[in-house]
Formats: structure tokens, C-alpha cells, sequence
């Protein structure tokens, strides 16, 4: 490759992450948002053709810039050991965001996808080479004993916070056993425990409202570290990062050091905690709810030798100043719920089996929704201006007392 097309290439990739190099991107809108958000475009390459960008490379053509420099943009020379010629680098890029997406994917369906999204003609690149940098790919992601797994801890609070949800113990109601659950949240530097509850369910709504009340009360983390969960891995988590202005990161399958001190609490929380609990002394959830919380502010109160002989909770807030925190009217809104819902021909759209009434302008049409997960407050997001214009639960009985507009006809002349 001759230097002038190196340059241009360069170019081309910096045009795509100078609104955040240069820091002119909204300041609500995190760097996975901004990935995201590129990766949905369409772009004109040096070489005259369109091409879609997958999140992951320009991720890494930003890390590449931000390391080193302009040149860090410019395509690396090729060595022909364990490459294909046929595979360019941005194909290579695509396959393995696939298959860090959707690790089961067979490379019969990564074929196809790249196929489909006009990444690769079938003339030109086979099932059989895609099949061997598949195969490659997942091996290089298979962990090893060489592979780097060293304990580590942020510097600071706020940092990193590593959630997780463990299986709680059975309580008695209304004479059936129900299994609980357990959802908690630590911060890395400081073994704080700054959200928790326990559960009947174990889904991404009480997920949520964990994340929630830990935010109103601490602030937000600059990262959230989930594993691979259906509950953490869903559209609602990313918008939720997206909007509060974080991000997420997924565990890597089978990296233990990934989440250890999470992993670590929930069997120190069994050991001290339910391990001493009398079952038949609980009569609710909320009963049971109260003894956790006791139990974690204890906790939370302990001295470490870990943290200089320090407690968790004196260690989180001598920090005080690193706490973010937001008013309680935009959290609302950040913790909003968006789901696309058609309205039907009677102006009635449907949520959670029950009928909300909307303007009859809508009728017919699909709108986005935002709403609370708790259904207290539904909103409709106005297709032009983006605002929110709550609706309310349908009153039949209020609706046969109102009286309609009647149409009138103008003769013709």
C-alpha cells in the first residue's frame, strides 16, 4: 500500500472519531453510545464504495488514536503468518465482533451475516476461509494458563462497579416456598456495598431498580462490570448506559478475576448471613428484606485489613468529592423503560395487558414509549421534537360521557 492511499485511509478513519477526539459530542453521551451511534451510519470509503463499521473497530481505531496518534490510524503492514490474503483487516474486525457478540454463532451464520450486510461477495472470500478464521479466532479466545488473570483494584470509588445476582434463600408464602434472589452492586476500590435488594424474580426490572437507588445515593461509576446474563446483556442495560453516560463491561467467559470481589461478598454474605437465618421467623419479603439490609450495613461498617484497616463505607466516602450525583426528575427519566408499541385503530395501545389511551391522532401508528418499570408514569416520545407526553390508563366509562366532534360538509357550489 502506497502512502498516500495509508494517509487517506487514516483520514477516512479519523473523519469517523473526531467528534470524540476533539470532545464536541454531547457531554450525556458516553463513548459505547458514541460507538454505537457511529456504527449506524453509512460512509463513503477512499475507495469510492459504502461500508457500515462495526462498533467494535471504531472502538479500536479510537484507542489506536488516543495510543498513537495519527499514524496509530494508518493500516498495519501484513505479515502472511496466520492471515488469510483474502481477509482484509476490516473483515477480520467484523468476524471477530461476531463472535465476541455472539460467542455459540456457528461460522455457517457469521458467513451469512457478512454476506447479508455486504461485507464480502461469496466470488470473492469462501465459507471454508471464514470457517478457519473462525475456528482461530475462538481458539485465540479460549483461556489459558498463560493468559493474564492478576487480582486488580481501582484507584479510586466510582471507578468500576461489579454487580451480580445470586440465589437468595427460600421463604414461606401464603404456605408455598418461593425461592428469593439477590442483587448486589460494589464498588471496586472500596468493597462498598452501594446497592442491593432481595427479589421474587431475578430479571432486568429489579436489576434496574437496584441501579437506581444506588445512583440516587452515590452517584454513577464511570464503568459498570457485568457477566454475560440475560438480565445484564439486554437493549434496556445499553440504553441505560447510554443515557446515563457510562459504560458496560462484560465479563469475558470463564476470567474469574473478572467479578472475584462481587463473587467473594455473595459467599461471605451466605457464610455470616443466611447461614444463621430461621426461615420460619419470616412471614414476607419485606421482613426478610429488613435483615439483609441490617446485615449489609454491618458489613458495610467492618474494618478491612484490605483497605488499611479502614471500613468500606469510611474508605467510599472519604472520596466524597468523585460522588456525581443527579436530581431526582432526571434519574426518572434516565431510568425510563423504551419500548416501540402500535397504537390501535381505536387510539388504545397495550402495555403489560393493560389498555392506555393515546389522541387520536396516533391511531394506527407505532410510537416509542418510554416508561417507568413500576408503570407509574407512561410516556409517548413526539416523533419530531422528541418530547415526552404522558398517557393514562383507558376510562371506558369516562369516554361514552364525552361528547365527539362532528364533521361538517360544506355543499359544493
Amino acid at each position: 500500500m502506497n502512502a498516500k492511499k495509508s494517509t487517506d485511509i487514516a483520514l477516512f478513519r479519523y473523519g469517523i472519531i473526531a467528534p470524540l477526539v476533539t470532545g464536541t459530542i454531547d457531554d450525556n453521551l458516553s463513548k459505547s453510545a458514541f460507538f454505537t451511534q457511529a456504527a449506524s451510519r453509512v460512509y463513503e470509503h477512499p475507495n469510492g464504495e459504502d461500508y457500515k463499521i462495526s462498533a467494535y473497530t471504531i472502538a479500536r481505531w479510537y484507542r489506536a488514536y488516543m495510543k498513537n496518534g495519527f499514524d496509530g490510524l494508518k493500516p498495519q503492514s501484513r505479515s502472511d503468518k496466520a492471515t488469510y490474503r483474502k481477509v482484509d483487516e476490516d473483515i477480520m474486525t467484523q468476524i471477530s465482533y461476531l463472535i465476541k457478540e455472539y460467542p455459540r454463532l456457528p461460522a455457517t451464520l457469521v458467513y451469512q451475516k457478512l454476506k447479508d450486510n455486504g461485507t464480502i461477495r461469496a466470488k470473492e472470500i469462501s465459507l471454508s476461509t471464514v470457517n478457519r478464521v473462525v475456528n482461530r479466532l475462538k481458539k485465540e479466545d479460549t483461556p489459558t494458563r498463560n493468559r493474564d488473570m492478576r487480582r486488580y483494584e481501582r484507584k479510586h470509588i466510582n471507578e468500576v462497579w461489579c454487580g451480580d445476582s445470586s440465589v437468595g434463600p427460600y421463604l414461606k408464602i401464603d404456605g408455598k416456598k418461593e425461592r428469593t434472589y439477590i442483587i448486589a452492586l460494589i464498588d471496586d476500590a472500596s468493597r462498598y456495598i452501594v446497592g442491593i435488594d432481595i427479589f421474587l424474580n431475578d430479571n432486568y426490572i429489579n436489576l434496574m431498580s437496584v441501579i437506581k437507588s444506588a445512583v440516587k445515593k452515590h452517584g454513577k461509576p464511570k464503568i459498570f462490570n457485568f457477566d454475560n446474563g440475560a438480565n445484564y446483556r439486554c437493549n434496556q442495560m445499553t440504553l441505560l448506559a447510554a443515557r446515563m453516560g457510562t459504560v458496560i463491561n462484560y465479563c469475558a467467559v470463564r476470567t474469574p478475576t473478572s467479578k472475584a470481589k462481587i463473587e467473594r461478598w455473595f459467599k461471605t454474605m451466605k457464610e455470616q448471613w443466611m447461614s444463621g437465618l430461621h426461615m420460619n421467623d419470616y412471614k414476607s419479603l419485606d421482613e426478610l428484606r429488613e435483615s439483609l439490609m441490617q446485615y449489609v450495613q454491618r458489613y458495610n461498617q467492618t474494618i478491612h485489613r484490605s483497605l488499611n484497616k479502614k471500613t468500606p463505607q469510611d474508605r467510599f466516602f472519604e472520596e466524597s468529592s468523585l460522588i456525581q450525583r443527579y436530581d431526582d426528575e432526571k434519574i426518572d427519566k434516565i431510568f425510563l423503560i423504551e419500548k416501540e408499541r402500535k397504537v390501535s385503530n381505536d387510539n388504545v395501545i397495550m402495555i403489560d395487558q393493560k389498555e392506555y389511551e393515546v389522541n387520536y391522532r396516533y391511531a394506527g401508528q407505532k410510537l416509542l414509549l418510554r416508561y417507568s418499570p413500576d408503570l407509574s408514569k407512561i410516556y409517548i416520545v413526539d416523533k419530531e421534537s422528541g418530547e415526552l407526553e404522558e398517557i393514562h390508563l383507558l376510562d371506558k366509562q369516562a369516554n361514552a360521557t364525552v361528547k365527539r366532534n362532528k364533521i361538517k360538509f360544506t355543499e359544493e357550489k
